[in-house]
């Protein structure tokens, strides 16, 4: 039996109180730490040459099925950056790998899904999965990395988003204008909401399993929901996505992030999350006051600004935390990944800048 076959079983560790002391847990709670905590997404990924040199030897996919191997890229971002946070080396779409839809990682064209939702008949026949069983290696990966993060370092796990993954499963990969997951939607709405139904369903399994394994905080992704308008994302999105944070909320933090939202960002918070994560096409205090300051928020850096120069980058960091006023609850981020074409050192400049920024004191 392979490792992505091995049944995990839940564990029985622990938590770890320092980190869930910690500034990024603080800052979760609306609470005020010592400074503003800074994590990334994509943490680890091309931009590092110890990755490339990592992914040079094996598949995206087999090095998210290599527990060890997470763990090791996941750690060595922490111990590189300097950063508040880690997030598991994984990826949204294991989950639809699991159901057996045909997930290939093809170079230079991203994911494609070779046996995709088509049809309500499509739907219909997806069965229940085993996540132990099906994702066990993502646990793995999780409890490999509770352990060797240093104590005061949470841990954070992450799925995709309902409408985001049911995207990719109809589209068979990446879209620009959405036109099969939207005519979908509206030619087929019993069959859509029946397919949103069973992706919660396995999502809030995943999710609960991972915070088992040692996650600290959770992070939906739904990185393709800016697609939508607000009255379809109310009518075809809210519901499902709201119940998927229902059942995986009240353990540990959650933040309900998604690109493309300004149009959204209301209603992203009546679906819930203790945490708001914003993209860069949006100004950070006129956000916050629009969520209401229940919310803590995340953001938001355009991800393009570290191309540019340093100059420019301190320049940025001091307008958010201008616009974030010291106010509790504010985790600086940038408003998506990571670029591949990124500077290492550009990386690094940036954290340095957040934690020495007058207004993170």
């Amino acid at each position: 039996m392979s490792e992505s076959q091995t049944t995990y079983i839940r564990p029985t560790a622990q938590p770890r109180r320092e980190a869930s002391e910690s500034r990024f847990i603080q800052a979760c709670k609306r609470q005020k730490p010592d400074r503003t905590p800074i994590w990334l997404m994509r943490q680890a990924g091309r931009f590092m040459p110890e990755f490339r040199d990592i992914r040079s030897r094996v598949s995206f996919l087999e090095l998210c099925k290599n527990s060890e191997l997470a763990c090791e890229v996941t750690v060595m971002a922490v111990d590189m950056l300097d950063v508040d946070a880690a997030i598991i080396f994984a990826d949204i779409l294991l989950p639809i790998d699991a159901l057996g839809l045909g997930l290939e990682y093809v170079k230079g064209e991203g994911p494609l899904i070779h046996n995709p939702i088509r049809l309500a008949t499509d739907v219909a026949a997806l069965k229940p999965i085993d996540v132990g069983q099906s994702l066990g290696y993502v646990y793995k990966s999780i409890e490999l990395t509770a352990r060797a993060l240093p104590k005061h370092i949470p841990l954070i796990g992450f799925a995709g988003a309902p409408f985001t993954l049911a995207s990719y499963m109809i589209e068979a990969g990446g879209s620009k204008t959405f036109d099969k997951t939207k005519s979908f939607m509206y030619s087929e709405p019993e069959a859509w909401h029946l397919l949103m139904k069973k992706i919660v369903d396995i999502s809030a399994q995943y999710l609960n399993f991972q915070v088992d394994a040692g996650a600290d905080a959770l992070q939906l992704f739904d990185s393709w929901v800016g697609c939508l308008s607000p009255t379809d994302y109310e009518r075809f999105v809210l519901p499902h996505t709201k119940a998927l944070i229902e059942l995986v909320s009240g353990r540990v933090p959650v933040i309900h992030f998604g690109t493309g939202t300004a149009t959204l960002l209301k209603l992203m918070a009546q679906a819930g999350g203790d945490v708001i994560g914003l993209d860069w096409r949006v100004n950070l205090a006129e956000a916050w006051l629009n969520l209401g300051f229940d919310k803590a928020v995340q953001g938001n850096l355009d991800p393009t600004v570290l191309l540019g120069t340093r100059e420019e980058l301190k320049l940025q960091v001091a307008r958010i935390m201008k616009e974030a006023a010291s106010r509790p609850g504010h985790i600086f981020n940038l408003g998506h990944g990571v670029l591949p074409m990124t500077s290492p050192d550009q990386v690094k400049f940036l954290v340095e800048t957040v934690r020495n920024s007058e207004a993170a004191q």
